[in-house]
């Protein structure tokens, strides 16, 4: 049987069959598209997931540079603090030593106090022995020099104003001789080692 199509106003005779390889034809047509899309949609979506483990990749390496500069922030504050301790360290023992050697001889020159007050107490008393008086006072002064030569001070108090710092009042006494609030008598001598006191000066107090 043939069939008859028209192209252009002519009519073109169709043999059997052909309508069943034209159809072929477009199934396959179809066929071919349809892969066609397929192949692009898996191509875009391999792409997609490259992108998106790169962009992973690129912010692990962003995060790992954060950390990395953290870490490194927190060693340099940690190094700082560390050698701002270890120079304090250094001032503070540096101070130790300077106070062993001003003061070691601090329990000495308390033990020699009481000598130096016997030698007080002697001179005042006086002697008639003229010889023997001036013996006495030969060794005091020279008990006193060697003392100061080693930081000793004796701390002036008679007719000074009353200072807490270094003299210890024992009683208020009425005067004529001194102002109120100046050291009329002193009771006791009081000394200082190299600036520091020692033992005060035990004075009476004008009232």
């Amino acid at each position: 049987m043939t069939d008859e199509m028209k192209k252009d106003g002519v009519e073109i005779p169709i043999e059997d069959g052909t309508e069943e390889v034209i159809d072929e034809a477009v199934d396959a047509a179809e066929e071919t598209v349809e892969t066609a899309e397929e192949f692009a949609d898996a191509t875009g979506g391999a792409d997609a997931e490259a992108d998106a483990e790169t962009e992973a990749e690129a912010g692990d390496t962003s995060a790992d540079a954060s950390a990395d500069a953290a870490e490194g922030d927190d060693m340099q504050a940690k190094y700082v603090r560390l050698m701002a301790e270890f120079q304090n360290y250094k001032k503070r023992t540096a101070k130790e030593k300077e106070d062993i050697y001003a003061f070691g001889a601090e329990k000495v020159m308390l033990s020699l106090m009481e000598v130096l007050d016997n030698f007080d107490r002697a001179l005042e008393q006086g002697c008639s022995d003229e010889k023997h008086a001036e013996g006495i006072k030969l060794v005091h002064t020279q008990l006193m020099n060697a003392l100061k030569k080693n930081g000793l001070e004796e701390i002036e108090a008679l007719g000074e104003d009353f200072d807490p710092n270094f003299h210890s009042a024992v009683i208020m006494e009425d005067t004529d001789e001194y102002e109120s609030g100046k050291v009329c008598f002193v009771v006791q001598k009081g000394y200082k080692l190299n600036g520091k006191v020692i033992r005060p000066a035990m004075v009476k107090v004008a009232n």
